[in-house]
């Protein structure tokens, strides 16, 4: 189930907060959490919600094993070996084997297992839980049912953002509701599920038909609005969607941290990373780079770990060597920018420009089926040839009044103006947004009534 359906928006969503609002006290209140984040994964995976809660217990066994001072680096090395075993597995089998069998001409037979929904998320969840707990910035949990709904909790089980243990321990037990929160996050996902369903779909659609089209057709306009719907979809997909988990958190009494902070808006890659995806890029740095060592042992080792988190980022997207060299290469423009003063020191304007073109372009990498693809892409984004009637006829076919409204209002939100809206700095005009969401939330309902396209780029990561 994914919260851009009519089945989560107009039957899960309000049967499991009238009732999580009716429910006496804090248990009842979990233990329905517990089951509704049962049933909104198994309703999309029946099978694969047995391996989400192996993965939870061992994880909780494993912590508890820890808090007890027996053989903690062994448990802690058991269990991240379990818990990668486990990803790798189901995400990673059919790449490693197809590697194998080019690099040693066999023919290993690819099993083809399906990968579990959202098994990057609450993997990653897990691990950050069983590896605070080793390090003692967290308690261990006793309760194994409060360690369940941390790591399953339906809002952000799916695609995050990751949370931290230590960042929802207390609102486990001592939330509280009220009327300002409902509003409040009621609102916060309705602006989320407006950047899915009227830009993030919008843009899929084109995006689509220019990446599936013959390359007769693909000439450097046809390549550009490929390329920058494909930008705009994949911001406004997955942070429209870390707008719903937050805001479904802050109607049920749940402060999850912010996920993106207006990445396009940014003047290098450094700060671009600063605000993508901070939830994994912050587990990153503080499970992977700082234990390799970070920046304290010379600037080759430093070099070194951080082309080893890019690599590992672009990895943790996908079993495809496009996801690989995404990775790397925005590694190799932060190392860049870290070791090329000029380049931090052009104006902001220049920077914002540079930024967008390579981010840009690193998407089209990321979107491509095959790196051959993406380098046809590429090129044909740059060099200028005579556009063709099958050219021009592909670009113009894109360019709907409905494309043309969207990406004008995408790019223009991609700025600050919803920063304004989430920090209250217009509380005081808030049955006017109250009125825009109500309306908001109409039309979105009338797309997806009427529209049964409505692909999620994050929804098997």
């Amino acid at each position: 189930m994914v919260f851009s359906s009519l089945t989560f928006l107009c039957v899960f969503m309000p049967l499991v907060y009238l009732l999580h609002l009716i429910l006496p006290d804090i248990r009842a209140k979990n233990g329905l959490l517990i089951a509704a984040s049962l049933i909104f994964y198994a309703y999309g995976e029946p099978v694969y919600v047995l391996l989400m809660i192996f993965s939870v217990f061992i994880n909780y066994l494993a912590a508890l094993a820890m808090s007890a001072g027996r053989l903690k680096k062994f448990c802690l090395s058991f269990i991240i070996i379990v818990n990668l075993g486990i990803l790798c597995v189901f995400k990673y089998t059919g790449f490693l084997i197809g590697l194998i069998n080019n690099l040693l001409k066999t023919g290993i037979h690819d099993p083809e297992i399906a990968l579990p929904i959202g098994i990057s998320f609450f993997t990653f969840q897990a691990m950050s839980y069983v590896i605070d707990v080793y390090k003692g910035k967290v308690e261990v949990q006793k309760n194994f049912f409060k360690v369940f709904l941390y790591i399953s909790f339906f809002p952000q089980l799916i695609a995050g953002p990751i949370v931290k243990y230590h960042d929802i321990a207390y609102a486990i037990d001592h939330r509280v509701l009220n009327l300002d929160d409902t509003v409040r996050g009621l609102r916060r996902f309705i602006f989320g599920l407006s950047k899915k369903i009227l830009i993030a779909n919008t843009m899929a659609l084109a995006a689509d038909h220019i990446f599936s089209a013959d390359r007769l057709q693909i000439g450097m306009p046809t390549a550009w609005i490929g390329a920058i719907a494909y930008m705009l979809q994949i911001y406004y997909d997955f942070s429209g969607y870390s707008d719903m988990a937050i805001g479904l958190g802050i109607m049920f009494g749940f402060r999850f941290k912010e996920n993106f902070d207006y990445p396009y808006i940014s003047g290098t890659i450094r700060e671009f990373w600063r605000r993508w995806h901070i939830s994994l890029s912050s587990w990153f740095k503080e499970y992977v780079y700082i234990p390799l060592g970070g920046n304290r042992k010379g600037r080759a080792r430093t070099v070194l770990n951080k082309m080893i988190v890019f690599f590992l980022t672009g990895l943790w997207h996908g079993a495809n060597w496009t996801f690989v060299v995404w990775g790397l290469y925005h590694g190799t423009f932060l190392l860049l920018e870290e070791y090329i003063p000029a380049i931090r020191k052009i104006p902001r304007a220049l920077g914002h420009l540079y930024v967008c073109i390579v981010v840009c372009v690193g998407f089209v990498i990321f979107r491509a089926d095959s790196l051959a693809q993406g380098l046809f892409m590429i090129k044909n984004m740059f060099l200028f040839q005579p556009v063709t009637a099958s050219v021009s006829s592909l670009a113009l076919q894109q360019m709907t009044p409905w494309f043309i409204l969207m990406s004008i209002i995408a790019i223009v939100g991609a700025g600050c103006i919803q920063s304004a809206i989430e920090k209250d700095r217009i509380s005081r005009h808030g049955y006017l947004l109250n009125t825009v969401s109500l309306i908001l939330l109409c039309l979105c309902i009338i797309q997806l009534s009427g529209n049964s396209y409505n692909p999620f780029i994050y929804f098997r990561f």
